[in-house]
């Protein structure tokens, strides 16, 4: 009788995997169990969740200048983007941190009365300049913005940990802790022993994600401050199904 209802539940899995096949849920079941004569065993998923304060900051800072020529507007850029790479460096971001990102010329009109009249030409130069003293990075912007004057653009920072190795291998303990202690259950409520892992996945993610800035111009009265910057804390989170057997 056991073997005949263990069909029947069988059979009924199968018209119902074939009833919702093609059907999009919301979120699968953290957790399924399996039953069948062939393969006994428990999946299960772990989630663990480690957080550390960020060592890094990558900002994405250039200038942005309009001269009546294409020669004018780029000797002009070049000066100001010159000044301020100059700045980062002497503020002691290594050179082999900085990297041009865009560099761009293009002409600008003017569409009042009805009618197109050529401005000049705007030349945008920006780089990426990784900062590894977080709590030196306000002076550093400060700067920065102080040597390229109202050509300044910052357009956007993030945060990071520059290796995150240690906190990736502790994240991944808590999500296989979480998943034997799952499956650990679930082996005792049904009577059964719990066997090895017989397959496992893992996925992960780092937070924060970069975060905007709207565009900075220079200002004398701002720059009597140093430019806040808070870190906060940067998290890695691992993600894991592991399916286990069952010893009877």
């Amino acid at each position: 009788m056991q073997r005949s209802a263990i069909a029947i539940v069988a059979v009924a899995a199968i018209a119902l995997a074939a009833c919702t096949a093609g059907q999009e849920t919301a979120q699968p079941p953290n957790i399924t169990v399996n039953t069948g004569e062939t393969q006994s065993g428990i999946s299960v998923s772990g989630t663990g969740e480690v957080t550390g304060t960020p060592d890094t900051v990558t900002v994405n800072i250039g200038v942005s200048v309009r001269g009546d020529t294409v020669a004018e507007a780029s000797a002009l850029a070049a000066e100001k983007a010159d000044a301020l790479i100059a700045s980062l460096i002497s503020s002691g971001v290594d050179p082999d941190d900085i990297t041009t990102t865009n560099y761009s010329i293009w002409p600008e009109y003017d569409y009042r009365s009805d009618r197109e009249r050529l401005i000049g030409y705007r030349v945008d130069n920006t780089v990426r300049a990784k900062i590894r003293d977080v709590s030196e990075a306000g002076n550093v912007l400060d700067s920065a913005v102080a040597a390229g004057g109202d050509a300044v653009r910052v357009n956007s920072l993030s945060f990071s940990i520059e290796d995150d190795t240690e906190m990736i291998e502790a994240a991944r303990q808590v999500a296989w802790n979480d998943a034997l202690a799952k499956a650990q259950q679930l082996a005792d409520l049904a009577g059964q022993t719990l066997g090895p892992a017989i397959t496992i996945n893992e996925s992960f993610s780092r937070a924060p994600t970069p975060i905007p800035f709207e565009t900075l111009q220079a200002d004398s009265a701002a720059l009597l401050a140093t430019t806040p910057i808070e870190p906060g804390t940067s998290a890695v989170t691992i993600s894991i199904q592991v399916q286990f057997a069952l010893e009877g």
